[in-house]
């Protein structure tokens, strides 16, 4: 039967008051720095690689043709041509789109704030965070809880080596497989027959590490496994090791951003997305065609830079005290 209460926003209106005021924040941030704001698109013909991220799609008819559009689960590849073109240092605040399981922390549309800064490194990048982190709470405040708890503003930075010793005990870039896959099956009655390091390690690190790290004070996770760069370059840590710089961003145990120092070589971007293709035709995934404009456009020269994408919604979840994403979004799920 119908709901005719379904017209109501999910959020109430001072959340959305909240809202309001975080968007324009982020807004003047950018522009005093003087980062362009930009405005991509949401439709586009090529697609993310990544085996861990699927897309909503859409058909249009267009000169005859039946053509499949895929709402982008980031501006990422649009962003990073303009880069290419010279735009300089972007930002853009917008909605993105990914087909996962709704719930507490997910929708499958969500707002998100994603930018470049060329001539930054990935610690530089976590340097500008926090700096947006205070003026926003400056601005938008943080829940009472949180104020009598004392919430530090300044961010904690651990390597990703660093928090899984000290919540597992086990050294993620030295440790013997079958040591993983049996401390993987103590904690979650998974992981015995699992045979590929990385699934391991995302699963203890999401069952273990997640949850205890970033309580009092957001707590910056960085140096991943070389295996686990995505679209980062790589460095030498200070045990010789090869890392990732990439970071992902964590408060009161839920991941807010995720970042890295770019990669700006097209010839081992193009060796990560045939990786990804391989990768997802073992998982039985459909098949997806990389993005050969974004190869063309790192081939024409890519600026060293270093970029960022972060949640707003759960943001907003922290600076409110809400414990549901449909309490920060105007119309959620059936609503919407």
């Amino acid at each position: 039967m119908y709901d005719s209460a379904l017209w109501q926003p999910s959020a109430n209106l001072e959340t959305l008051r909240k809202r309001a005021r975080l968007l324009q924040c982020i807004r003047t941030f950018f522009e005093a720095r003087e980062v362009m704001e930009v405005d991509t698109q949401s439709l586009s013909l090529a697609s993310m690689t990544d085996p861990h991220i699927e897309v909503l799609t859409c058909e249009a008819r267009t000169q005859g043709q039946n053509l499949v559009y895929y709402l982008q689960t980031s501006p990422e590849f649009a962003m990073k041509r303009l880069l290419c073109a010279g735009s300089g240092s972007i930002y853009q605040l917008g909605k993105v789109f990914r087909a996962e399981e709704i719930g507490r922390r997910h929708s499958i549309e969500f707002t998100m704030l994603e930018w470049y800064r060329e001539g930054l490194d990935h610690w530089q990048l976590m340097d500008e965070i926090q700096a947006l982190l205070k003026t926003i709470i400056k601005v938008v405040g943080l829940p009472e809880e949180a104020q009598l708890k004392g919430e530090v503003l300044d961010c904690e930075r651990l390597s990703y080596q660093a928090a899984f010793l000290r919540h597992t005990g086990l050294d993620p870039l030295s440790c013997e497989l079958s040591a993983l896959q049996e401390y993987a099956h103590q904690q979650t009655e998974y992981g015995l027959q699992e045979t590929d390091r990385d699934t391991l390690l995302e699963l203890v690190f999401a069952s273990v590490v997640e949850p205890a790290i970033g309580k009092h004070q957001p707590c910056f996770i960085h140096s991943y496994p070389a295996s686990q760069a995505a679209l980062a370059t790589t460095h030498l840590n200070e045990q010789g090791q090869e890392v990732a710089a990439r970071f992902e961003l964590y408060w009161q145990g839920m991941e807010l951003a995720n970042g890295y120092h770019e990669l700006t070589d097209p010839k081992e971007q193009a060796k990560r997305f045939a990786e990804d293709k391989q990768a997802r035709k073992h998982m039985g995934l459909a098949d997806r065609q990389f993005d050969e404009r974004l190869i063309s456009a790192l081939e024409a020269g890519m600026p060293e830079c270093a970029g960022v994408a972060l949640g707003v919604d759960r943001l907003l979840m922290l600076l409110t005290g809400q414990q549901h994403i449909e309490q920060v979004i105007p119309f959620a799920h059936r609503r919407a």
